[in-house]
């Protein structure tokens, strides 16, 4: 059974898509930093559908951290086939009057997660020899941009650029690399303001959030064989904003 790991896995899209891959049949690792509850429900789904999957816990921001606990769980039960980097954070304000704080706490978690998590799975993914698949939860804002979002927009769009280079390095050892750009999706990361909420849905063609599960079906989608010819692509999910 291949093995696939999500970060943030307890919470949102990470949850979706944890208990949507275990449903397809791999053996899912959920990360969580701090939401072991959610992380909990979400390995509860999965044994319930009759899946199988584990917990990890770690900071995807804690490079050493992450490096000593995932090449330890890689001697012990095998490479990761699989790879969903969904981990993220927003610390949202106009640019002006954007702290350093937002900056740097914004782009280290959803750029330096990346290579935090990728940097100790991919040697062995390789040395397998059985191809494989990794893809990063992205965002619209990484492409289009969005007021307010300097720092997240920053750091989404640095994502699709190491994709599409990592894409390149790995594609003759038949490994995948893309990344999925939701939209307005209906988790807690889109709590927005009512009147903000209304303006944006103006502005999307099928006038309505996405939900959460539209995210983790495109995600088992690109896991599975049946997207062995697709890579180094970024998928945008925003009901037609884009």
């Amino acid at each position: 059974m291949q093995r696939v790991l999500v970060t943030g896995a307890g919470t949102g899209l990470g949850k979706a898509i944890a208990i949507e891959l275990g449903k397809q049949g791999f053996n899912v690792t959920l990360n969580y930093r701090s939401s072991e509850k959610g992380a909990l429900e979400a390995l509860e789904t999965i044994k319930q559908n009759g899946g199988t999957g584990s917990l990890l816990k770690f900071d995807i921001t804690h490079r050493d951290e992450v490096n000593e606990i995932l090449t330890k769980d890689i001697e012990d039960n095998g490479f990761y086939y699989g790879l969903v980097l969904n981990a993220g954070m927003t610390a949202d304000a106009a640019f002006p009057m954007m702290t350093a704080e937002d900056w740097d706490g914004v782009v280290h978690t959803n750029l330096d997660g990346f290579y935090n998590v990728v940097k100790p799975c991919i040697m062995p993914l390789i040395a397998a020899h059985a191809g494989g698949r990794i893809i990063a939860i992205s965002s619209v804002s990484g492409i289009m941009g969005n007021r307010g979002q300097v720092n997240y927009s920053a750091s989404k769009a640095g994502l699709i650029g190491a994709v599409k280079a990592l894409a390149l390095e790995v594609a003759k050892r038949n490994i995948t690399v893309n990344a999925i750009a939701p939209g307005l999706i209906d988790t807690s990361m889109a709590e927005l303001d009512e009147t903000v909420k209304k303006e944006i849905l103006k502005m999307i063609p099928l006038k309505r959030m996405g939900k959460a599960q539209d995210v983790a079906d495109l995600t088992a989608f690109l896991m599975s064989d049946k997207a062995s010819y697709i890579t180094r692509q970024v998928i945008s999910v925003n009901g037609g904003l884009l």
